[in-house]
């Protein structure tokens, strides 16, 4: 028997029937079933037969030449793609022996992994890091955009990072920071691993291809529009958020429609806002982060000694209420802060909306103790902003209260 064979595993009291799939070790069967599902079956105890040969063609595992390098074959009349690897679901395969999903990198194992890819264009593969992606520092998101002006100045038509969807916003955001960029960058992950049936890697990876070889020459979010296998929404890097924990729709744009849609079975890229347009920038980097950065959340009741953990720091991030308040009695501790030299930055914890400290009295005490606003720009977006900003601009506050990368929108009002 082969792979590609369609088998009757017998086992204990247990019958299995689909194709037998490539397994990672000699000592065990892989058979996917009908429902989709794959499953894992000792050899030894098992009894197969097979039913029919070759009813599913399955490539083998051994495409790497001598060298262990990757051979994809280039066609001159395709843009060429450079995939980047942070880890994550979204191009991996099961391990039987051991039931874990295990994410696989380079371009070849990309391609046998969502074979929906070949055709589209040619693929480099490349690896910054193999994390979960709440594991995600900083310094990764510079060694992520220095391997991406690297891709660009190779050649790179354009370029799809896959990225782990937990923190992925906030990569998507730097690298927005710190990349001016004459191609797309798109991200894109998976909600759920690539051996069940509803796993939505197969379309966000395509999409995500498609929308990197578009006009836009911008960092971009492309996950599934919705729970539907029908399109794929493509958010601006910096106005994108995770509002879903398992949803295969998690991501949305905040305050604003998507930049565009990606539909799945025309294979069609539609904008629907403006953007920056391929070839309008020269590439540039600026990497430098300042991590000494914090995030924190007021919250009512809140012990103004939490602020005692941040003295010291170059930067804080405060996430208030509604138009961007705390208690009144945390802000002279707030006041010490920025006199000993901390930049602290008001956003709102509210999903829409802008930041107004002039509205009521609580608001402009705040300014006057000196604290920026940042617009509506998003909480987690407004800390990587000020970790670049910090390291890169001579006045942090007017470059907090300046859109760099499409952060802060010229208006708030509702878009429905």
């Amino acid at each position: 028997m082969n792979p590609g064979d369609r088998v009757r595993v017998d086992r204990a009291d247990r019958t299995y029937e689909g194709v037998l799939l490539p397994s990672s070790t000699d000592d065990q069967l892989v058979v996917k079933l009908e429902g989709g599902y794959n499953v894992g079956v000792d050899r030894g105890e098992a009894d197969v037969e097979v039913l029919a040969e070759d009813v599913y063609r399955i490539d083998g595992t051994d495409a790497a030449g001598d060298d262990g390098a990757s051979e994809i074959e280039f066609d001159d009349d395709l843009p060429t793609i450079s995939l980047i690897s942070t880890g994550g679901t979204i191009a991996s395969t099961v391990d039987y022996r051991t039931g874990a999903v295990t994410a696989q990198f380079d371009a070849e194992d990309v391609l046998r992994a969502v074979p929906d890819l070949a055709g589209r264009a040619n693929y480099r593969g490349r690896v910054v890091a193999n994390i979960l992606s709440e594991n995600m520092e900083p310094s990764i998101w510079r060694d992520l955009a220095q391997a991406v002006r690297e891709e660009i100045e190779a050649g790179a038509d354009g370029v799809v990072v896959m990225h782990g969807t937990d923190t992925m916003q906030y990569s998507a955001s730097a690298l927005a920071f710190m990349l001016e960029t004459p191609v797309p960058i798109v991200f894109t992950g998976s909600q759920r691993s690539a051996d069940r049936p509803s796993s939505d890697n197969v379309m966000n990876a395509v999409s995500a291809v498609e929308a990197a070889k578009s006009d836009c020459a911008e960092v971009m979010v492309c996950m599934h529009a919705t729970e539907s296998d029908d399109r794929c929404a493509l958010h601006r890097g910096t106005r994108v958020r995770k509002n879903h924990t398992s949803r295969r729709d998690a991501f949305e744009t905040v305050g604003a429609e998507p930049l565009g849609e990606v539909e799945y079975e025309t294979e069609t890229v539609e904008f629907r806002r403006a953007y920056q347009e391929r070839g309008a920038s020269e590439l540039e980097l600026r990497d430098d982060l300042e991590g000494d950065v914090e995030l924190l959340k007021f919250t009512p009741g809140m012990d103004p000694a939490f602020l005692d953990v941040v003295e010291g720091s170059e930067g804080l991030i405060i996430e208030g209420t509604g138009l961007g308040h705390v208690h009144t009695d945390l802000i002279p501790r707030i006041e010490e802060l920025i006199a000993d030299g901390t930049t602290v930055v008001m956003t709102s914890q509210c999903l829409e909306g802008r930041v107004c400290d002039r509205v009521y009295d609580t608001g402009r005490d705040l300014l006057e103790a000196g604290v920026v606003e940042a617009g509506d720009t998003l909480p987690g977006t407004a800390k990587v902003k000020l970790m670049w900003a910090l390291a890169n601009s001579d006045d942090v506050a007017e470059a907090m209260g300046t859109s760099l990368a499409g952060e802060i929108q010229e208006r708030s009002v509702p878009w429905e």
